[in-house]
Formats: C-alpha cells, structure tokens, sequence
C-alpha cells in the first residue's frame, strides 16, 4: 500500500483494496471485512467505555492495609480471633494483626485508602472501591483463572479474549488484546493459558510485550524483505484457505488472520515501544525517570498502556514485578506470607505513582471517560497474622476497585466485617465484576455466549449481576 492510501477514509480504503485483484489488497480487504464480522458477534448498546486497563496485583493484595480500613484490628491487636477461623492455604495461624499503616481520607469524596498509595489517594475521587469481593477459591493459581476466566481451571478465555471477540478490532495493525510485561515480570501462577482464547477463535488470544525490551515482541523485526514475507503468506494463505474450505475448521481461518496481524505489526509495535517522543514531564509522571528500577519498569507499562489506548487496543493487562519479599515471588509478587510490611510498601511504591500517572493522564488526554481500569488481586489476605508479620490468603472478603469508563468515582461498594474477614454487606463476585465491565462497553452480559461443545459459555458462567451503583 502506498503512502497516500494511509490517508483514505474506511470506505476509501475499501474500495482501493476492491481493485486489487490479488495479493496484498483483497488480503487486507477480507481482513477488515473479518473484523467488521467480529465486532458485530453481539449487540453494543450505549458504549461508556472503549477500552479496558487491567492493573493487576498477582499474589493477593491485603485489603486490610490499602483500600478497606479497620480500625478494630489496631484496638484488638495481639488478640484471639473471636469468630471461627477457617483453614487456610498454610494453616499457621496467629493473633489479630492489625494494619502496620495508617489510613486516611482524600478528595472530596473523603475515601479512605492507606498511606503506602499516596499517589491513588490524589485520585480517589475517581476510583469506586468494591469492599466486598469474595471468591470460592484460596490458592493461586486457581484464584488468577477464576479471576482471569471466570473458571477455577485452565481451558476457558480470559476476559481480555470474550472482550476482542465481543468488539472486535479498532486497529487493523495491533492485537485488540496486549499483556504488557517489564523488569523481568512473568505470568502470574497458571501461566499464559490465564491469557487464552480457549475455544474462541485465536486471533483473540493476548499478545504478550516486553515493554522495556528492544524487541518487545521475539523475531518483530523481519529477516525478510516485505515483498518477500507476502509472497510467502499469500502462499500460505492459498494452502490454508483451501484446508480451510474443505475442513470447515475456524481455528484455521483464525491462524490465517493471526499470521496477517503479525505482519502488520512488524512496523507498528516498535513504533507503539518507542516513548522517545514523550516529554520529560510525561516521564517524570509515570516515573520512568526513578532509580527504583521496578518503580520505572511499570511505569513504562503505564504509559505504553495509554499509548495501546490511543491506538484502540480493547483490553491491556499490566504486570507486577516481584521485589522478593515474604514468599512473594516473580509469579505471585503480592504473596507477603512473612514481612508484609516491608512488602506491602515496596510492591505499593513499585505501582502507585504510574497508576496514578495513567489516571492522571488518561483525564487529561480526554480518555479516561472511555477507559475502563481495574485494580485487583485473585483474593485478599487474612486479619490474623501468619508466624509472625504476614497474612494468609483470605477469599471471604478483600477490595477491588474500577475508575474510568462511565464509573462513579469516590465510592464505596459493600463492606466486610469489622475485622475485614468475611463480606457482609453488598457481597460480589468477579461474575458481577466483568458483568460492570462489560455493561460499560455497551454488552449484556447475558448475550456475550460462544457455543462450544454443546453448551452456550461465557464470561461470567451462569451468573453475574451488574454493580449499578458504582455506575456514574
């Protein structure tokens, strides 16, 4: 395609591409005529957000010491448990443990939030905190699928898949879903089957990027001219649409479209990495510029994120970078069994300050009504101590939050108990969680279904009720 075709309408474009008997031009048109196919998979009505910004804390955030104050805890610290204690994942329980940090109230709204997220509590105005999450499942791995998939176990998509199967692409040349990792994160315990198609299609599968690597996707750069890279596709494409045609197999149409997409990304992902252009204030924001290695590695994740939202990637998970304290490891670096303290506040100072920037800039740039983000961990951690400074898993109860995208911000959903051990008011799932999201991209939830060995699946299984009073 030449240069001045980049700047044709959609139609225009179209109709270029119509004159191209072969090659290159009826590849692109059945490309975009695909994805105008697959953003019509369901109805869209009243879209409040485009995009979805999943800030995730593997390992298990203790809500207790960021989003849900308890003041009880501090007043009966060193004391028995005065309810029944069930068994957790390791059994070594101790005394009531009251949060090592203060908690105070910010913004207007007067939400409190702990000091160890000044940086959030700036932005508190935006943020709906959900104070009674609950999840029916207490070890990792588990938690990240029912968490990712809305399923215990490997198999299912992840809602990043239901979402670009239920939208569809925005741009031709980037995935419609992107993990970004830095500092040498890694996928949270369950590995990249959390980052699945399952049995939609593939090319709704997340692509995985390195975002402080040279090549943020392996073997980006091509070894082949361009010329030659189409006439080898064009080949493969031949061969494949007629197994296609005669198999009657999606997923082979699917490869097809992934092999395309791949080739387009060869000049638009090193041009999306590329933050060379970004002002000194805009990097100072996020924190790129800090010599906390880990505090800078993230926030090259944030900024690449609104920069995936600018260029309308549907959904963009973030990855937490392990600091190695009290059994948090690369996987689950949230997981402070031991020195929670220490670890709350330095996996709290690694992701405050670029969350907050992308917050902060996403308002700015007028996005941040059409971007939906959401800070969570696969479960919360106990209100009684485990040995002697850190807590257990804890799936009764723990805090989540959304901002942007049409949500009502200075808020609070729900509460757990005074020891913030069990939900008691207002308890909620991560089924009614993705069903919010997805209401706020204009889905029913209920509608957004894929029929695959019988039976009619989706995000959120057979349940799932929307949180309206987070709805702004």
């Amino acid at each position: 395609m030449s240069a001045n075709t980049t700047h044709l309408s959609v139609g225009s474009r179209r109709r270029w591409l119509q004159t191209c008997s072969s090659g290159f031009g009826m590849l692109a048109l059945s490309s975009m005529q695909r994805q105008a196919t697959a953003a019509a998979t369901v109805p869209v009505v009243n879209p409040k957000a485009k995009s979805v910004i999943l800030c995730y804390m593997s390992g298990g955030v203790s809500h207790v010491d960021s989003f849900d104050p308890k003041p009880q805890l501090v007043k009966d610290h060193g004391k028995s448990m005065p309810v029944k204690v069930e068994r957790t994942q390791f059994n070594n329980n101790g005394k009531i443990f009251g949060s090592p940090f203060a908690f105070k109230p910010y913004g207007e709204s007067g939400l409190e939030i702990s000091e160890i997220f000044p940086e959030l509590g700036s932005c508190a105005d935006h943020l709906a905190v959900v104070r009674s999450a609950t999840t029916n499942v207490n070890e990792h791995a588990q938690g990240n699928f029912a968490i990712h998939t809305g399923f215990p176990f490997l198999g299912h998509p992840s809602a990043g898949a239901w979402i670009s199967y239920g939208l569809g692409a925005a741009n031709e040349n980037l995935p419609s879903y992107v993990v970004l990792q830095s500092g040498g994160a890694v996928p949270p315990h369950g590995g990249v089957g959390l980052f699945s198609s399952g049995y939609l299609p593939a090319q709704h599968q997340a692509s995985i990027l390195q975002a402080d690597k040279p090549d943020a996707v392996p073997n980006i750069r091509p070894a082949q001219t361009l010329a030659m890279q189409r006439q080898r596709l064009d080949f493969v494409r031949q061969i494949d649409s007629q197994f296609a045609d005669s198999a009657q197999n999606r997923q082979v149409d699917a490869a097809i479209e992934n092999y395309e997409t791949a080739f387009r990304m060869q000049s638009a992902v090193p041009e999306l990495c590329d933050i060379s252009d970004e002002t000194a204030a805009t990097m100072n924001l996020y924190g790129i510029d800090s010599a906390d290695q880990a505090l800078a590695a993230y926030g090259r994740q944030a900024l690449l994120a609104r920069k995936l939202v600018e260029q309308g990637v549907r959904f963009i998970e973030l990855s937490c970078i392990t600091r190695g304290i009290g059994a948090g490891g690369a996987a689950n670096p949230w997981d402070q069994h031991g020195d929670l303290e220490k670890g709350h506040r330095a996996m709290a100072e690694q992701v405050d300050r670029p969350i907050a920037a992308l917050i902060k800039d996403l308002e700015a740039r007028g996005l941040l009504d059409e971007t939906l983000i959401v800070f969570t961990g696969e479960f919360g951690r106990t209100p009684f101590s485990q040995g002697a400074g850190g807590r257990d898993h804890n799936p009764f109860g723990f805090s989540l939050w959304l901002a942007g995208g049409g949500i009502r911000g200075g808020t609070a959903y729900g509460a757990t108990d005074e020891l913030g051990y069990r939900a008691v008011e207002k308890p909620c799932t991560i089924y009614d969680v993705w069903a919010t999201v997805l209401h706020q991209l204009g889905i029913d939830h209920e509608n957004l279904t894929f029929r695959s060995g019988g039976r009619d699946f989706r995000l959120t299984d057979v349940h799932g009720n929307v949180l309206n009073e987070i709805i702004g």
